[in-house]
């Protein structure tokens, strides 16, 4: 069956049918005067849900809040904050977390129950209550509100990050959504992101897991800024059924094209984040071809895209591609140093492990391009995966080194 599926202009976690989202100054960013720092997505009619969540062992109070209410594979709304992550904050961080669903649901007329929270900012610090309850009481939803929702979301983030597409396949249409932050602390297993995915499909909530941690595996987690993860990550997904179609399962005939669009909207988005990374010029996109599997492909990838070497030769355009073979020699994955081949951007530089003669000034000029591809050919089976991240510069200490100061 044909498989449609087109980018919206414009497009928003709001863009599926019956999603709305709104946002408004709360005051928890107390040196951001009139910045969007809490927001609310909702559903008119109730979705299956499923998520994602950090794999540090250091969980912030809404993810464990998240956990427990998943368990029952529904909700209706997210509420959301920045500039607090509500992390290490012990019993009190618990009850202020479920206190914003509270407040959440009884604006909109929903039983907090079917409330979800996330949070991101600054590890350590009480949630500022007082200022949660005025903002929750200001924002108005919309079917346009999902824009202001991604600005509600950003910490370091540059830029908002938010995509929607739609789907045709045979006389089936639906919409899936999708907004994310994330700029630094960022790493697979999921990075110190926020992201909400929405659709209007009917989707099985067996199928949904498997489809989003699928589109996870090959987005998400093929993203690293600078090594670290957070207590906070969540990827979450809410499917509310009112495209009408028969229910996506497993083996129907709508699987794969779902699929296939819930990696494209995970796709976009991650590299939205490896692009926006705290202090970076450019989008490194790292793609290992030849590996003995799949999975020794993305760990290869991984590895080049997360080196401080590498990312800080990108930074000064410096072809030092000694660096990228390096990465690639100490990531675990077998290697057999007379079968590498290395491009970057269109110029070989590696051949049979052999060094090439190459103009140095071509690399230079891909390296300072706003994306630089480099791939690699360990001609060893068929495994192959790509992984992005961005250079490392001189304003990425500087962020991080005064980020509560």
């Amino acid at each position: 069956m044909e498989v449609k599926i087109e980018f919206i202009g414009s497009g928003s976690i709001t863009s599926p049918r019956g999603f709305r989202g709104g946002a408004t100054y709360a005051g928890i960013k107390k040196r951001a005067k009139d910045v969007l720092d809490l927001g609310i997505l909702f559903s008119k009619a109730p979705c299956a849900t499923t998520a994602l969540f950090t794999t540090n062992r250091i969980k912030a109070a809404p993810i464990i809040l998240c956990q427990q209410r998943l368990k029952s594979g529904r909700a209706m709304a997210v509420v959301v904050n920045s500039g607090c992550a509500n992390a290490c904050t012990g019993e009190q961080g618990l009850a202020d977390a479920t206190e914003m669903t509270k407040l959440a649901a009884k604006g909109m007329g929903l039983s907090h129950e079917d409330v979800l929270v996330a949070s991101t900012g600054v590890i350590g610090q009480l949630l500022p209550m007082k200022l949660i309850k005025a903002g929750i009481d200001r924002i108005v939803l919309s079917a346009d509100g999902g824009h202001e929702l991604a600005m509600a979301m950003m910490t370091t983030d540059t830029v908002p990050k938010e995509t929607a597409v739609s789907v045709s396949s045979g006389e089936s249409q639906f919409t899936i959504g999708g907004v994310t932050k994330g700029s630094g602390m960022i790493h697979p297993n999921l990075a110190t992101m926020l992201c909400f995915l929405t659709t209007d499909a009917a989707v099985d909530i067996d199928f949904l897991k498997l489809a989003l941690r699928r589109a996870a595996d090959i987005s998400f987690n093929m993203v690293s800024v600078d090594g670290d993860t957070s207590p906070n990550d969540t990827v979450l997904i809410m499917a509310n059924g009112l495209a009408g179609n028969e229910p996506i399962s497993l083996g129907s005939q709508l699987a794969g094209a779902f699929q296939q669009a819930l990696d494209q909207v995970c796709i976009y988005l991650a590299k939205c984040i490896a692009r926006d990374g705290e202090g970076a010029s450019r989008l490194v996109e790292v793609t290992v071809s030849g590996a003995p599997s799949v999975a020794e492909a993305r760990l290869a990838a991984r590895t080049v895209v997360s080196s401080p070497l590498v990312k800080a030769a990108v930074h000064g355009s410096d072809p030092n591609w000694g660096r990228i073979v390096a990465a690639v020699g100490r990531s675990g994955v077998e290697v057999v140093e007379s079968k590498i081949d290395l491009c970057i951007g269109e110029v070989c530089l590696v051949e049979g492990g052999r060094p090439l003669p190459f103009d140095e000034q071509s690399v230079v000029r891909v390296l300072k391009q706003s994306e630089v591809p480099i791939t690699l050919h360990l001609n060893l089976g068929t495994g192959t995966a790509t992984a992005w991240g961005c250079d490392l510069s001189e304003e990425y200490v500087t962020i991080n080194s005064k980020y509560t100061t």
